[in-house]
């Protein structure tokens, strides 16, 4: 589902009838966890081959508002009014591939580490804007170098701790003044699971320092957040409920919620059970839909196709 930037999405389709002797890449007998991040060398799929990241999606969007004029606290960054339309399109590109393996783990038959190089953008396109030529109003770059270390803790209720790992993460517009937007984080994260049925996923970051005569966003941190949990639940192999949580940790409080859900579609080969494409409906609420919209609260609705890591 259109995931705005946010953590992958590893919900993935339960199989009810698989042989646990199968060993390969993305094998079925391994939990969503396992088979995103390849944490044991039964889900392995090797180095320097493309992989999804987090959702590719094709969305139509209505919003309760746009930013026809953005701006940011920052000297020179308030940018002249444009009539944007409240009904634009959204598409989201991403894609990894992991670069290293067995760094930490080399000879451990259990357990596989691994480092990863992903790209993720996110464009929102005003294709109903004839009056405007249908311009793009937004593009959103984010390259990140991520380290995964698998782990094996068990916690109450049958919840397991699957990994740890840390990230280096750059987010940029690609734009000049005034509409320039950009950071950089240092992410700390952790994946635990519930078997088959739900993944969490969070995150807590570090804004990297700037020098304030080229911070473009400099109060970035108390809107879009300092923290992420994303939760995806299994209702049922066809059926996933998603949800991302935001919060800045200081000040007001800031940051957002999104909801989704996701139904498969069509299958793959003979095995329905594994199709990567989903019918998505989204709904987002709060601060950083896009990098431009960082400072600007807004409710989005959203509906489309995405396809999960392939």
């Amino acid at each position: 589902m259109a995931s705005n930037m946010s953590e992958p999405q590893v919900a993935a389709s339960v199989s009810t009838s698989v042989p646990v002797e199968v060993v390969s890449c993305k094998n079925p007998a391994a939990t969503p966890l396992s088979r995103f991040w390849e944490l044991e060398p039964a889900s392995d799929c090797g180095t320097f081959g493309i992989r999804g990241y987090r959702p590719i999606s094709l969305s139509v969007i209505g919003s309760d508002s746009v930013n026809t004029a953005p701006s940011s606290p920052a000297a020179g960054h308030t940018a002249s009014f444009q009539p944007y339309t409240t009904t634009e399109t959204r598409i989201q590109l991403s894609v990894r591939t992991k670069v290293a393996q067995g760094l930490l783990t080399g000879g451990d038959p259990n357990r596989l580490d691994s480092l990863w190089f992903a790209y993720s953008q996110q464009s929102y396109w005003q294709l109903f804007n004839a009056d405007l030529s249908r311009p793009f109003r937004a593009t959103d770059h984010e390259p990140e170098l991520t380290y995964i270390f698998p782990l094996e803790s068990a916690l109450p209720s049958g919840w397991r701790l699957r990994y740890g790992g840390v990230s280096l993460n750059h987010q940029s517009n690609g734009q000049s003044l005034p509409l320039s937007r950009s950071w950089n984080r240092v992410i700390a994260r952790a994946g635990l699971e519930l078997g088959n049925t739900v993944a969490i996923n969070a995150s807590l970051w570090q804004r990297l320092p700037e020098d304030a005569s080229s911070d473009d966003n400099p109060d970035i941190e108390d809107m879009v957040g300092r923290a992420e949990v994303a939760a995806a639940w299994n209702l049922n192999p066809s059926n996933t409920l998603a949800l991302t949580l935001r919060h800045s940790l200081k000040g007001e409080g800031n940051g957002s919620v999104r909801l989704g859900w996701l139904y498969k579609i069509g299958s793959a080969g003979n095995r329905s059970d594994r199709s990567s494409l989903r019918f998505h409906t989204e709904l987002f609420s709060g601060y950083g839909d896009s990098l431009m919209d960082y400072n600007r609260r807004r409710t989005v609705l959203s509906v489309g196709l995405t396809l999960l890591d392939w």
